[in-house]
């Protein structure tokens, strides 16, 4: 436990410029504290008792802003930056030297059971308000943009953005979305012109 503490507050000291210091971090980072309340409330977890865990968890949760269930499996590393609305499923594994900022949720869609929350691998960063939805994997070294929304699994070294989530770089490589603009921009044209005969057809129907 005090292994992957240090680990977290190495991540946070390398990660975040502002900060000045280890004791900064350990002192006044929500992220770090939640992080910390999570080590405790997942060891009560494995030794099976619950409500202990949970009662720690929602501690936490009330003091820190940042809600992570006790039975999510986390590698070592692990930043949570400014952290307020992060929300970490049951059934969500995190790796190693990964990168949360505010408002991530990492959760179901509701259909599943079982493993129903989503896989994140190394060295992935997930950028503020991105939404991670499902029992799906997030390859290493990847990348979630801001408010994005993933639906399905994302292969490594990949960066997505966008509602849903579409890939715009892989293996440092810049993803050609043109193809799938024009076929958008094709779609609203013909539903413009379906409107337009529509109201057409009214018009005759009212004279």
């Amino acid at each position: 436990m005090f292994k992957r503490m240090r680990s977290n507050l190495e991540l946070a000291i390398k990660t975040d410029p502002a900060s000045k210091n280890k004791w900064i971090v350990a002192l006044t980072y929500p992220g770090f504290h939640a992080l910390c309340f999570h080590s405790i409330a997942h060891f009560f977890y494995k030794i099976k008792l619950t409500f202990i865990a949970r009662v720690i968890s929602q501690f936490s949760r009330f003091i820190t802003g940042i809600e992570i269930h006790p039975a999510v499996v986390m590698g070592y590393g692990i930043f949570i930056d400014h952290g307020m609305g992060v929300v970490i499923g049951e059934t969500t594994e995190l790796g190693s030297n990964i990168v949360i900022y505010q408002g991530v949720t990492l959760g179901g869609t509701g259909k599943e059971t079982g493993k129903r929350h989503p896989t994140i691998k190394n060295n992935v960063t997930l950028c503020a308000g991105a939404k991670v939805l499902g029992a799906i994997t997030i390859g290493e070294n990847s990348k979630i943009g801001a408010q994005a929304v993933v639906l399905k699994d994302v292969p490594p070294n990949t960066t997505v953005v966008g509602i849903p989530a579409k890939v715009v770089i892989q293996n440092g490589e810049k993803i050609d979305c043109s193809g799938e603009i024009d076929t958008l921009k094709k779609e609203l044209n013909s539903l413009k012109n379906e409107l337009k005969l529509i109201k057409e057809q009214l018009n005759k129907t009212q004279n």
